[in-house]
C-alpha cells in the first residue's frame, strides 16, 4: 500500500463527540467516519483490521468444530412472536422494524436466535444429525437509546454469533466448554488482555452466561474480581457477603423526626448521627410488562444500593426503572427523598437480604421533610418477601472463598457465551426424534462475538498520547517504510527497495510515499499506531535503516539495523508478536 493512494484522511482536531481515547483516534486516524448517530463507515485501513479479526475468529470457530453460514438481516416478526421475544424488544425501542409492500412485518436482526431455530427444526429430525454447532459473521442493527464511545455502543455493527445444538444438557455442557475454550484462544490471538466473568443473560435468557471482557480504564462495564479464587463477575449479577451493621437494640417507641431538606443518607447520618447500615432506603420502581406497568418498592439497607438486573428479572418485567418525581408523589404524598414502607399503599414491595435483623431503624415517613425512627419490622410495617437485590461493592468479601476482597475493575464486553437451553426450541416447537423414538426439544447454546468491538477494545486498551498501538495481529499494517527525503534519490530507492522485499515475504507494509516533510509522515505514522517503524534516511550512509517499535520499552524502541538485513529482523519481530501471549512488544525478537 502507498500513502499516496491511500483513501485515508487523518484529522489534527477530536472529533467534538469523542467521549473517550479510543473514539478519539480511530476519528482521528481516519479509521472510521460518522455519518448518522451510531453509524460509521470503515476506511480500508480499519476494513484490513476488521478481516484479521474476523480470520481469526474463522479459523477458532472452524477448529471448533462450528460451520459457518449465512443468515438474513432481514426477519419477519412472526419468528420473534413464536419465540416470545417480540413485545420485550419492540417495548425496549431498540429493534429496526419495519412494513413491506405486502404489509408484512420485518425487522433487521438484533441477534439470530429464531432464525437458526428455523433452520435447523427444518433440517435436523433425528439424534443422530448432533450435535450441530453453526456460526456467522454479519452486521446486526440496534437502536441503541445513547449510541456512544464510537465503535463500542452503536447502531450497526459487526457480530460473530454461533448456534450450538444438543440431544441434552451434557451435550450442551461439552459444546459450551468447546466455544469457551475457542474463545480464550481467540481474544489470546488477538493480543488482548481479557478477563471472564459471570454475568446477567438480559433478553437473551437462559440459564448461563459469562463475558469475555477487554481490561480498559474507559470500560462501560463495572465488574468484581476476587484476588484469592478469581471470582468475577458483572456487577450486574455479582454477589458478596453483607458488610456487617450496627445492631439497633430492642425495639423502642416508633417516632417522627423533622429532617427539612435532608433527602440522602449521607445528609441523614449526619443529621440524625445513625450509620447508614441503621436506615432502610425505599426505592421506587417503575416496571414495564407486556400489558401494564407497575409500581414496586424495594427496601435496602442504607449502606447499600438496588440492583435494577436483578430485580428486572425477579419480576420477570420488560423494563424496570426509577419512578418519576410524578409517581413518587402521587405514591407516597411526598416529595422524592422521603419514601418509607409505613403507610405505603397500593405498592408492591420487596425487600433486600440486608433488611434481615433490622431493628430501630431510620426510614422515610412518606411526608416531606420528615423521617421516622425506631421502625421495626412486625410491629410497624410487616416483613416484605425477600431476595438478593442489592448491588455487591468493592470491599465486600467474597462469596465464593470467603476470605478475599472484591476489587472492582473497568471493561469492555467483546464476547458472550449463553446456555439457552430449550428456551427457543419449546416455544419454537423445535423438536428432534430421540434414540427411544419420542420428540425432543433441542437443547441449545448461544455465543457471540463482537468483531467490530474488539478493534474499538484493542485500541481503548493500547494507546498513548500520540496515537494507537495496534497489537500486531490486528494492526491493519504491521510496517510502515518511511524515505525522509523524498529529494534524495538514494533514500528513495533503498525505501522502495525495502518495500517491495517486504511486500515479497507477505508482511502488511504501508510505504509514506507523499511528497511532504518527515515531521508529518511521523506523527501519521504514530497515529495509525503501526507497529513497525523503518526509516530510511542519514543512517544509509552507515548502511543503516533506523526501526522504531511502537509502543516497546524505551531501550527496545529503536533499533539500527542493517540494510540488507532489515527484512529478515522485522520477520522475526513480527513472528514473535503474532504468538499467543506473546508481549505486544517484540523488540528483542530480532
Amino acid at each position: 500500500m502507498r500513502a499516496s493512494r491511500l483513501l485515508n484522511r487523518t484529522l489534527f482536531d477530536d472529533p467534538a463527540d469523542a467521549e473517550t481515547a479510543g473514539h478519539r483516534l480511530l476519528a482521528r486516524g481516519g479509521f472510521i467516519r460518522k455519518i448518522a448517530s451510531g453509524i460509521y463507515s470503515y476506511s480500508p485501513l480499519m476494513w484490513r483490521t476488521m478481516r484479521k479479526i474476523s480470520q481469526i475468529v474463522r479459523e477458532e470457530m472452524d477448529a471448533a468444530g462450528a460451520q459457518e453460514l449465512m443468515l438474513p438481516i432481514i426477519q419477519p416478526m412472526d419468528l420473534w412472536e413464536e419465540s416470545g421475544r417480540a413485545d420485550g424488544y419492540l417495548a425496549a425501542g431498540i429493534m429496526f422494524h419495519l412494513k413491506d409492500r405486502r404489509d408484512g412485518h420485518m425487522c433487521l436482526g438484533p441477534t439470530h436466535e429464531e432464525v437458526i431455530t428455523d433452520l435447523v427444526r427444518g433440517t435436523v429430525d433425528s439424534y443422530k444429525q448432533l450435535p450441530v454447532t453453526a456460526y456467522q459473521i454479519q452486521n446486526k442493527y440496534r437502536d441503541e437509546f445513547r449510541p456512544r464511545f464510537g465503535l463500542i455502543r452503536c447502531r450497526e455493527f459487526i457480530m460473530k454469533d454461533a448456534y450450538s445444538f444438543d440431544v441434552d444438557d451434557a451435550g450442551l455442557d461439552a459444546s459450551y466448554q468447546a466455544m469457551r475454550d475457542a474463545y480464550v484462544k481467540i481474544f489470546a490471538r488477538c493480543g488482548l488482555d481479557t478477563v471472564v466473568v459471570e454475568a446477567d443473560s438480559g433478553a437473551i435468557g437462559g440459564s448461563r452466561s459469562e463475558e469475555f471482557m477487554v481490561t480498559a480504564e474507559t470500560g462501560e462495564d463495572a465488574l468484581l474480581t476476587c484476588p484469592e479464587c478469581n471470582y468475577g463477575a458483572n456487577v450486574e449479577r455479582a454477589e458478596s457477603q453483607l458488610p456487617e451493621g450496627e445492631a439497633g437494640g430492642e425495639p423502642l417507641e416508633m417516632h417522627l423526626d423533622a429532617t427539612p431538606g435532608v433527602t440522602t443518607v449521607e445528609a441523614l447520618t449526619e443529621h440524625c448521627k445513625l450509620p447508614a447500615s441503621r436506615m432502610v432506603k425505599t426505592v421506587l420502581l417503575t416496571a414495564t410488562y407486556t400489558d401494564k406497568t407497575e409500581t414496586v418498592a424495594v427496601l435496602v439497607r442504607g449502606d447499600q444500593d438496588v440492583n435494577l438486573v436483578k430485580t428486572q428479572n425477579l419480576l420477570g418485567a420488560l423494563d424496570l426503572g426509577v419512578a418519576s418525581e410524578e409517581i413518587v408523589r402521587k405514591v407516597t404524598g411526598a416529595d422524592p427523598g422521603f419514601a418509607g414502607p409505613v403507610g405505603l399503599e397500593g405498592v408492591r414491595l420487596l425487600g433486600d437480604h440486608s433488611i434481615e435483623g433490622l431493628t430501630n431503624f431510620l426510614c422515610g415517613a412518606n411526608k416531606t421533610d420528615h423521617h421516622l425512627l425506631d421502625v421495626n419490622f412486625g410491629r410497624d410495617v410487616e416483613m416484605p418477601e425477600r431476595h438478593d437485590l442489592r448491588e455487591a461493592q468493592e470491599g465486600d468479601r467474597c462469596v465464593r472463598c470467603d476470605t478475599g476482597e472484591l476489587t472492582v475493575l473497568r471493561g469492555i464486553e467483546v464476547g458472550h457465551v449463553f446456555k439457552l437451553g430449550t428456551k427457543y426450541s419449546e416455544a419454537m416447537k423445535a423438536t428432534f426424534t430421540d434414540r427411544d423414538g419420542k420428540g425432543k426439544p433441542f437443547v441449545m447454546g448461544c455465543y457471540g462475538i463482537g468483531v467490530s468491538r474488539i478493534a474499538a477494545a484493542a485500541v481503548e486498551q493500547n494507546h498513548d498520547f500520540h496515537g494507537i498501538k495496534w497489537p500486531v495481529p490486528l494492526a491493519p499494517v504491521e510496517v510502515l517504510v518511511v524515505p525522509m527525503k523524498m529529494n534524495d534519490d538514494t533514500v528513495v530507492q533503498a525505501a522502495e527497495k525495502l518495500y517491495v522485499d517486504l511486500n515479497a515475504a507477505g508482511v502488511d507494509v504501508l510505504i509514506d510515499d507523499r511528497d511532504t516533510r518527515p515531521g508529518p509522515k511521523l506523527k501519521d505514522g504514530e497515529l495509525l499506531g503501526v507497529p513497525f517503524r523503518v526509516l530510511c534516511g542519514r543512517s544509509l550512509a552507515e548502511g543503516n535503516v533506523e526501526i522504531d517499535q511502537r509502543g516497546a520499552p524505551e531501550e527496545e524502541a529503536k533499533q539500527m539495523v542493517p540494510l540488507g538485513e532489515a527484512v529478515a529482523w522485522l520477520q522475526a519481530a513480527l513472528d514473535a508478536a503474532r504468538q499467543p501471549g506473546a508481549r505486544r512488544t517484540a523488540g528483542a525478537a530480532g
